[in-house]
């Protein structure tokens, strides 16, 4: 018989965790959503999100009022607990497990017997078994998988997301889901577990596999869009149109060039590549190699955007400013996600290279983050940044400005790191 969880409590309930809770409750799960963000939990149990992403909205609205969800800042007993925190950096690229520890011990004093523990959080190889040490630490009563002898009184493994933003709600549903329990014990509760809803296949491996996945999948991706990054430098050092050359590679049948752009942002492809760089720094040569690639991606195009301001400069004598609008801030089209995102990065070095001079126009935010503020950044609408830019800079492809088209902008100094309006 299949195993039955009858609640489930998702630890973090950001742009996975509050997705994930959704998709349980939707199988009419008891799911408790545990969050420090005050704003969040009354969000949330006023049936509303407090992020942007297609379809979620609606099935939150139905989970809460139907009581299959409902979000807290403490931590209540469960059969399951998924930790979905953030892994941030702290010194020079060296991974942040504080979020995770801190989730770890917040859910410690309410575990049972018979529970099961999943990190969902990207983190370095062997964060799992760190985990466990953080769990034996707080509960020293407890028997934990692959410490002890017999049955284990909890089940631990890991289970990384690898969802597209804008497309969540389906992928989590659809896409295979990589698991790897600390025993095989733990990895079939698991299985049973993500099995309330996911479609896809649910791939067995060990933690530590699990784990280096994760990574491996989003440093393979940052590898690929770091060719075509560099690409776009060299083609406009020997003043080459870098999109007509992928265009015309790609017809090749064996080559696939993506497109090029104004960096890496977001909390997967700018971050993991980084913790295989941590662990093994002697080995992982490429890998970081491409991350200094796209790394150095935004201080290109602020660079690039300062020409343009030179040249419009002395065109009217050098005692002008011209104003500068910059199009997009998210970290990809479409989402309203400015994690680690290059156009925000770029958009705040220009307003403090151009005081007073540079606005931004970004349709899925309804404010600035506090940074861009203090930079001097102003935000605008569409048409008005339009009517406002002397130089324009196209940084995120959304979809309102590809169906603008590029002649909204004809006759202004461009900047395009997407080829959109070239």
């Amino acid at each position: 018989m299949t195993e039955k969880f009858q609640t489930v409590s998702v630890i973090g309930l950001g742009y996975i965790g509050l997705p994930t809770a959704a998709m349980f409750a939707s199988r009419r799960v008891r799911v408790i959503g545990v969050d420090i963000n005050q704003h969040a939990v009354d969000t949330i149990n006023r049936g509303q999100i407090h992020i942007v992403e297609p379809e979620l909205d609606m099935i939150v609205h139905s989970v809460v009022s139907e009581g299959h969800l409902k979000a807290t800042t403490q931590p209540e007993p469960a059969d399951a607990f998924l930790i979905a925190v953030p892994t941030p950096f702290k010194g020079d690229h060296e991974p942040d497990l504080a979020y995770v520890e801190a989730a770890t011990r917040a859910i410690a004093p309410v575990l049972k017997r018979g529970d099961l523990v999943v990190l969902e959080s990207t983190s370095p190889v062997g964060s799992t078994e760190q985990m466990l040490d953080w769990l034996a630490q707080a509960r020293p009563d407890l028997k934990l998988p692959g410490r002890c002898d017999g049955e284990a009184d909890l089940s631990v493994a890991y289970c990384p997301e690898r969802v597209l933003p804008g497309h969540v709600v389906r992928e989590l549903v659809e896409n295979d889901r990589i698991i790897g329990g600390i025993t095989e014990r733990c990895s079939q509760r698991a299985v049973a577990l993500y099995r309330t809803f996911v479609q896809g296949q649910l791939l067995v491996t060990n933690a530590r596999t699990a784990e280096m996945c994760k990574l491996t999948e989003n440093s393979f991706r940052d590898v690929n869009i770091a060719f075509a990054n560099e690409l776009s430098l060299i083609c406009d050092k020997l003043d080459i149109d870098v999109w007509e050359l992928i265009r015309l590679a790609n017809r090749h049948p064996r080559v696939n060039i993506l497109q090029p752009g104004a960096g890496v942002g977001g909390h997967c492809i700018a971050v993991d590549p980084w913790f295989i760089v941590d662990k093994t720094p002697e080995q992982a040569r490429l890998i970081r190699v491409a991350r200094e690639v796209n790394d150095g991606k935004p201080h290109w195009v602020v660079d690039k955007v300062g020409a343009a301001v030179d040249a419009w400069r002395r065109n009217r004598g050098g005692d002008v400013q011209p104003r500068v609008v910059c199009f997009g801030l998210a970290f990809k089209p479409d989402i309203d996600d400015l994690r680690e995102s290059p156009a925000l990065e770029i958009a705040i070095e220009l307003a403090r290279r151009h005081p007073g001079c540079v606005s931004a126009v970004e349709p899925n935010i309804e404010a600035l983050p506090k940074a861009a503020a203090a930079a001097g950044l102003s935000l605008l609408g569409f048409e008005a940044g339009v009517a406002a830019a002397d130089i324009v800079v196209l940084l995120v492809d959304h979809s309102p400005f590809k169906q603008a088209g590029p002649a909204v902008v004809a006759g202004k100094p461009l900047v395009d790191t997407r080829g959109i309006w070239l």
